[in-house]
């Protein structure tokens, strides 16, 4: 038996973005082929798309992890990489998507309406795609950069015109499998009907969608009961009807008591809002609503249905006294049901349109970034947020001095440092960029940007990152060779020390030794 599953949590992040590659083109007879990396392909998107053929979340409750495959790396010669292949992830049609605070992404309505959930990450640049007339031949790539990644709420909210609402075993199930095509499971005990069922009813020229929603009894918008996970399937309902029974075998029930009953748990329940746009949603107890008085076709059933008929009128309800089982009165009914369809579709065409959506491009004098001052430790810490230095930070490779180079370049040009500096930084200060996995840098200002400087040193390397604090000073030089001298002239005398006192038969100056011997002969 299949099991019915309306609300999961799905973990989904994108693929990452392939790195690019660094590679010199080697031929024979032309030793300047120039560089021919090729660049790393996009990573797959994650989509959510309505199907009508799904019904159900239950695969995502079973494996709610989903990842889109990887772009691959880029090669030499050209050979840029594949992008990664989207993933499309099927849902029911009236699919939530919210974040776990309860923040509605998207909503889901309609053959083929889809969401992107979780973007690829972009692919990194080769070397070849990064020579320029100053920077002739990259000895770095860019990396990829990783793909999104998040954890979304699904929630199934049924798309149906009518729901049939009432306690369990009041004949809801026969009466929508008596209006419809739908065959739902039917049997004389309670909460027989565990998932909402759909039918499609013709009434006329008009032709909408019922819905009969698992039994509900008291305390069932408090959890009690299936009716706290099912509400939630008539709120897109633009009416309701309840269905009582008139024909209960339980003493202390009687259809006026079960619509009470009803009511007060509508009325308790708590639509979701969020979704719902400028005009809100109208709560349940006030959508037009309708009495069914079921099983008239049994004689105390229609006693009772013509006792409580002039109650529930004075009430203002519309009433219709049916059977489920022999068809009385279902014309009326669903030609009723029929009329306030058409009128909530006449009030939803005439409703004013909603508000553009006026795409703005970014102002020329827009930074693209901005620097918060933090502390830590009591020391000061300048944070650079925005889209550009967190994209580029993630795409430098940072054992790579000459990538280190490029990403200083790039934040130069950006203006990161012109705005530290009115920030109140200064050498040494502590910049981080981007917020969760950031890079800390000790900013030093009086690096000097520029690739015409690379001219010469070999790939890979920048001279504007080499430790030159290492280097010893020309005194220093000086005095490192005076102490070599030294530490020579001193073993010299401590060897011939150890001559004249018989230790050596050979003098350390050996030299002038052989000199004086010849001089005596």
């Amino acid at each position: 038996m299949a099991t019915f599953v309306d609300r999961v949590v799905l973990h989904v992040s994108g693929g990452d973005g392939g790195h690019g590659c660094v590679s010199v083109r080697r031929e024979k007879f032309k030793p300047l082929g120039g560089p021919d990396g090729g660049n790393g392909g996009n990573g797959g998107d994650v989509i959510l798309r309505v199907d009508s053929q799904t019904t159900t979340l239950l695969s995502y409750h079973h494996a709610p992890h989903r990842h889109a495959s990887n772009g691959d790396f880029g090669k030499g010669d050209m050979r840029h990489g594949s992008n990664g292949e989207t993933l499309v992830l099927p849902v029911p049609d009236g699919t939530v998507v919210k974040t776990k605070d309860g923040k509605v992404l998207a909503d889901l309505v309609g053959e083929g309406a889809e969401y992107v959930v979780a973007a690829g990450g972009q692919g990194g640049l080769g070397n070849a795609a990064l020579s320029s007339q100053k920077r002739k031949a990259p000895g770095f790539a860019l990396l990829g950069v990783p793909g999104d990644e998040q954890d979304v709420l699904l929630e199934l909210k049924t798309i149906a015109d009518v729901a049939l609402v009432g306690y369990p075993s009041a004949g809801k199930s026969s009466l929508i499998a008596s209006l419809s095509a739908a065959r739902p499971k039917i049997a004389d005990y309670p909460f027989t009907t565990l998932v909402p069922n759909l039918g499609v009813v013709q009434a006329g020229d008009v032709r909408f969608t019922i819905a009969d929603v698992p039994g509900l009894i008291p305390g069932a918008s408090e959890g009690r009961g299936l009716g706290h996970e099912f509400l939630r399937h008539v709120e897109r309902c633009a009416a309701l009807v309840h269905v009582l029974d008139c024909a209960s075998l339980e003493s202390d029930r009687d259809p006026i008591t079960d619509l009470e009953v009803i009511e007060a748990e509508l009325g308790a329940y708590a639509v979701d809002m969020s979704y719902a746009g400028s005009e809100g949603v109208v709560p349940l107890n006030e959508r037009p609503r309708l009495v069914a008085l079921n099983k008239v076709d049994v004689p105390d059933g229609r006693d009772m249905a013509e006792f409580v008929r002039p109650e529930l009128e004075r009430r203002g309800y519309r009433v219709f006294e049916i059977s489920a089982v022999s068809h009385e009165g279902l014309r009326q009914l669903s030609f009723a049901m029929a009329e306030i369809v058409s009128a909530a579709r006449t009030n939803a065409a005439s409703a004013p349109a909603p508000a553009r959506i006026v795409l703005r491009p970014r102002a020329v004098n827009e930074a693209g970034f901005t620097i918060r001052k933090e502390e830590k430790n009591l020391e000061p810490l300048y944070r650079v947020l925005g889209e550009k230095p967190e994209r580029w930070v993630k795409q430098t490779d940072f054992n790579n001095d000459e990538a280190v180079g490029y990403l200083s370049d790039r934040l130069a040009k950006l203006g990161v440092e012109d705005q530290l500096f009115k920030a109140g930084a200064v050498p040494g200060s502590t910049v981080v960029i981007g917020e969760d996995d950031a890079v800390v840098f000790d900013w030093e200002p009086t690096m000097m940007g520029g690739a015409e400087l690379l001219a010469g040193t070999p790939r890979g390397t920048d001279l504007r990152l080499a430790d030159f604090s290492s280097r010893p000073t020309r005194s220093q030089k000086r005095q490192e060779q005076q102490d070599r001298k030294d530490a020579k002239a001193a073993a010299r005398a401590e060897l011939e020390a150890e001559r004249k006192a018989g230790i050596w038969t050979e003098s350390a100056n050996y030299k002038g030794a052989a000199a004086e011997d010849g001089d005596d002969q």
